[in-house]
């Protein structure tokens, strides 16, 4: 019996009260997505587990709240207002974690609907652009169905499924969701140079994605033997590899090697690692072990936040209790590079909103969530500084937080470090 199946055959095998799996980010199959969701009327209660994915997640539609349920454990734009409705759920942990969810049987699957490249003359496809956490999904689910696209890059290392893992193909031919390379403000590249500024030559980059994250790549162009150890990367990391500035060369870990979860951007990206051997995609579980980080030299986390408070307590998954993205691997890498020699844990953030309401907090929103720890945090960076809490007492923090939030905010925040702690800020 063949395994080349439509994808409306090919989904026939999820049955009501199944917890399905999707491929995430740009890997998202669409065509196996929007197939499923074409049998609802067929379907009850059927969990939907995934990380943020890119296109139209139909099955999160108020008509369908009887047939599918999301339960996300990274809540994207597309499934953003199911979880604020009630329709959907969110599952806070560290992306690190997650794998370990599938493989010790807490959350077990019984469908994974995967995005991978057409098999090599050995038989293995690639999970292509996003290994992550469907490296554990591939091996743990009951019954794994794959939409095979030519345009899916083959990428290495954990990315590797052999055809005879595979329970059902539908062969697709479509180009792959792109992320356009955001325009840089002058907020976003004054950021840019004051953490440019904090890395050292040789140190080994986390960062993630858009206007902060490439404002930083492009402001490194003058230094030296930089290396890449982090969940993922976009196009702003091509021209430094290209041009010498990233080589690798003095990791511990995997010397000479890009090493990633996913990656997302253009299609100068998906191109980058196609068949690239000095690209290596591995499980999320390796990737975001801090144990794994900290062997590195010089670990440089550059991660972003909703607001963050006086105390240095940093929200960046809600606003409010209204959740807007998820833990991902913030804390993975902030720990990770804390405990690098030389290491410098950075969470980088404009000082206001796009409405001019300040960033930095007397307290966060009731309800926020508490991504990264005052106890975790060391470096703050917006547009007017670099804040430094490692070692300060709350009051010392206070004082170093408010010189780098908006000028039209700080006397309000003096005022409110003068009320909690009963004297001015030092």
């Amino acid at each position: 019996m063949t395994k080349t199946q439509t994808a409306a055959d090919a989904v026939k095998t999820i049955k009501s009260g199944d917890r399905v799996f999707i491929h995430g980010i740009a890997a998202a199959p669409l065509q196996l997505i929007e197939a499923m969701t074409d049998r609802a009327n067929e379907l009850r209660d059927v969990e939907i587990v995934h990380l943020h994915t890119e296109g139209f997640a139909r099955y999160s539609e108020p008509r369908y709240a009887e047939n599918f349920r999301v339960n996300a454990f990274f809540v994207g734009a597309n499934v953003r207002k199911a979880v604020h409705e009630g329709r959907g759920d969110y599952i806070p942990v560290f992306l690190s974690e997650i794998p370990a969810l599938f493989r010790k049987g807490v959350l077990p699957l019984n469908v994974a609907l995967i995005h991978v490249s057409p098999p090599d003359k050995h038989g293995f496809c690639s999970l292509g652009v996003s290994v992550d956490i469907a490296r554990a999904a591939v091996e743990c689910a009951d019954h794994v169905i794959a939409q095979v696209n030519p345009q899916m890059p083959r990428t290495l290392g954990d990315a590797l499924v052999n055809i005879r893992d595979i329970d059902a193909i539908v062969e697709v031919d479509e180009p792959l969701p792109e992320m356009p390379i955001p325009e840089l403000s002058d907020v976003d590249r004054s950021i840019g140079r004051y953490v440019a500024e904090m890395i050292d030559d040789g140190a080994t980059l986390q960062m993630g994605i858009g206007s902060i994250p490439n404002a930083v790549l492009a402001s490194l162009t003058g230094h030296e033997h930089l290396g890449i150890h982090t969940e993922m990367f976009s196009d702003g990391l091509i021209d430094l590899v290209e041009s010498g500035v990233v080589t690798g060369e003095k990791k511990i870990k995997h010397p000479g090697k890009i090493v990633a979860g996913f990656v997302m951007g253009t299609r100068r990206l998906y191109d980058f690692v196609d068949d690239n051997p000095q690209v290596l995609m591995l499980d999320i579980a390796y990737v975001n072990d801090s144990a794994v980080i900290r062997r590195n030299p010089k670990v440089t986390a550059i991660n972003s936040a909703i607001e963050v408070d006086l105390t240095g307590q940093v929200c960046a998954d809600s606003i409010g209790t209204m959740q807007y993205s998820g833990v991902g691997g913030q804390m993975d890498f902030i720990r990770g590079a804390s405990l690098s020699e030389g290491g410098k844990p950075i969470i980088a953030l404009p000082s206001t909103t796009s409405r001019g309401e300040s960033k930095i907090v007397p307290f966060l929103k009731e309800g926020a969530g508490v991504v990264t720890t005052r106890a975790h945090v060391h470096y703050i960076v917006t547009e007017f500084g670099v804040a430094n809490l490692y070692g300060k007492n709350l009051r010392q923090r206070a004082t170093e937080l408010i010189g780098i939030a908006h000028p039209d905010h700080r006397e309000k925040l003096h005022k409110a470090v003068f009320e909690r702690f009963k004297t001015a800020s030092i």
